[in-house]
């Protein structure tokens, strides 16, 4: 990929209203990130809005040059370094900042996640799972929050560790975790969606831990109360195809009860490193992108959809196949419909084939 076609992947990331979804059918759809900017105005115009922003070329060059301030690598959708797991997801991320050693996330890596106020026992098992995962050749991934994430971390430190941050990858949280961020820096890798220099917001981190899922091919969840991010963890890597398990625990403590519903639910049990070697054996195969969504249609055909498109989306959440039967029409031209829908600020175009109003 040339220089300015990143250039332009990266500008067009950072568009208002450009979110991974849009962002993938737009370039399958023009061809290139340039094109599709160009054409951007044009297509929020015909979804209803009055106005659109790009950002100027020179936000771009100050993120740029903010990344190389830290030491930091870009990666674009498309670069030959991209993770093959993150570009296998539907959609993948655009653009991810890392500090460190890029080449772990594309090694074979488990994700251990779980609670933030998490028991000493707790602590004590993430701890020695991430370690012996690390010395059977795995790369553990975490988010580098309080708890669990953190014990992981420290477990794997020694083979490769690699966490995934909600703000950019100079934010430090929680702050008692800088040392822990400059020693994964020095042996491991920081990964981030998100510009250099960005806080993390509540909405941040479920894109956060849909790369935590997504780079990995396995997940644990150590502890986990029933309301708890490291479920959204375990959904999600439900959804891409990879294997979730959850370690038990007594049905009196409340940090076990996320775990053991999991297990409920048909994740597989956990116990310790043996176990999730196990289920990695068994071949499995990653879900692919579905075409059917793809490609460039006439403007008419979209005309002709998108009142009707409006009309069926509600705030619930809905999958894009059920609107398209709804719609009558195919696939590809709903699909087209909803981006410039959401260019305009009317729809939301949601990971795992979902959509609502906005």
């Amino acid at each position: 990929m040339d220089r300015g076609e990143r250039f332009d992947r990266l500008r067009l990331a950072r568009t208002e209203r450009v979110g991974p979804v849009a962002f993938d059918q737009l370039v399958k759809r023009f061809g290139s990130a340039g094109a599709a900017l160009e054409a951007l105005p044009h297509l929020a115009r015909r979804g209803g809005a009055d106005g659109f922003s790009i950002p100027p070329e020179h936000t771009i060059n100050a993120e740029l040059e903010a990344g190389e301030a830290l030491g930091a690598r870009l990666l674009v959708l498309g670069d030959d370094g991209f993770p093959p797991q993150l570009a296998a997801l539907d959609p993948p991320p655009p653009v991810l900042w890392t500090l460190g050693d890029p080449g772990l996330l594309s090694k074979n890596a488990c994700a251990v996640v779980g609670a933030r106020i998490a028991s000493s026992a707790g602590l004590r098992f993430a701890r020695g799972l991430a370690a012996e995962l690390g010395q059977a050749g795995l790369t553990v991934t975490s988010g580098m929050a309080r708890g669990i994430d953190g014990a992981a971390h420290e477990g794997a430190l020694p083979t490769g560790t690699v966490a995934v941050l909600a703000g950019g990858i100079d934010d430090v949280y929680p702050p008692e975790h800088d040392n822990l961020w400059g020693r994964i820096r020095e042996g491991g890798c920081i990964v981030s969606e998100q510009a250099p220099g960005v806080r993390a917001k509540a909405h941040d981190f479920p894109r956060r831990n849909r790369i935590i899922s997504g780079l990995s091919r396995a997940v644990v969840v150590v502890e986990a109360e029933l309301r708890s991010g490291s479920l959204i963890t375990a959904r999600l890597a439900a959804e891409q195809g990879r294997e979730v398990l959850a370690v038990p625990g007594s049905p009196l403590e409340p940090r076990a009860k996320g775990t053991n519903d999991l297990i409920r639910q048909g994740a597989a049990l956990c116990e310790g490193a043996e176990d999730v070697l196990r289920a990695l054996a068994a071949p499995r195969t990653l879900r692919e992108p579905d075409g059917r969504w793809d490609g460039a249609v006439p403007d008419d055909e979209v005309d002709a959809v998108r009142d009707r498109v409006l009309a069926l989306l509600s705030p619930t959440a809905i999958p894009r196949d059920e609107l398209a039967r709804g719609v009558g029409a195919p696939a590809a031209v709903v699909f087209a419909a909803l981006v410039e829908l959401a260019l305009a600020g009317e729809a939301e175009l949601l990971p795992g084939g979902m959509v609502c109003r906005s």
